[in-house]
């Protein structure tokens, strides 16, 4: 009965772990589609005038996005690193001796032995860890306006799909621009976008392998109590 009982439990921790594993990404995400056409604003019916503003260009423009639907090259420079280190060191100590009672002036013992008493007792702990992390992104990835807000910032957002032999690769990018940040070119540093959420990562057998098991993800989490 007791074997059966550790058997549920830690099956039941092992489904817990697995269950926390996320499943894989796919392309054609809805949140990151582009926008759609329906969506854009229809040409109006010319009226016998030349000029249709919903048609118009710009001959003085620069070409940069500004409206809904337009598209905006992000170069992806990220780079973080960060380092730490802490050390701990505790010693502690104690002695305590009581002196055998005594009884007009001498000693009182039993079986010849006096009543008296020591304790001392001692602990030291040492701990030391550092921590070490580098991390850095290049490349660029062209996304579409989506939201237009009243003070003139834009929200875009897109991913890009790479089919490799061995999996897919992709990389998901939304964030708020400012119209004065982006460069004559219409790009973007991603370091100048706010609210970024910037995701790369890969699916299938390369990307698998760098995948810990969900026993291995037991054995390391907070349901271990070891």
């Amino acid at each position: 009965m007791k074997h059966l009982t550790r058997l549920g439990l830690v099956v039941s921790a092992a489904w817990m772990v697995s269950g926390c594993v996320t499943k894989a990404p796919k392309p054609d995400n809805p949140y990151y589609a582009p926008i759609p056409m329906a969506s854009l604003e229809t040409p109006k019916p010319i009226n016998g005038a030349i000029y249709n503003p919903s048609t118009s260009m710009n001959l003085y423009g620069d070409g940069r996005a500004h409206r809904v639907g337009d598209i905006l090259t992000i170069d992806l420079t990220e780079r973080t690193q960060s380092s730490k280190s802490s050390s701990t060191s505790l010693d502690k100590s104690s002695d305590v001796n009581v002196a055998a009672p005594t009884i007009m002036g001498e000693p009182l013992s039993i079986f010849g032995r006096p009543l008296s008493a020591g304790i001392s007792g001692g602990s030291t702990f040492d701990g030391d860890s550092s921590s070490d992390m580098s991390n850095r992104l290049s490349g660029n990835i062209t996304v579409s306006v989506q939201e237009i807000y009243p003070n003139g910032v834009m929200l875009v957002r897109g991913e890009k799909w790479l089919t490799l032999n061995q999996g897919d690769e992709y990389i998901r990018v939304s964030g708020l621009v400012r119209p004065q940040d982006i460069k004559p070119d219409n790009t973007i540093e991603s370091t100048r976008l706010a609210d970024a959420r910037i995701t790369y990562s890969g699916t299938g057998a390369t990307a698998d392998v760098n995948v810990m098991g969900w026993l291995s993800r037991f054995f390391i989490s907070a349901l271990m109590p070891f």
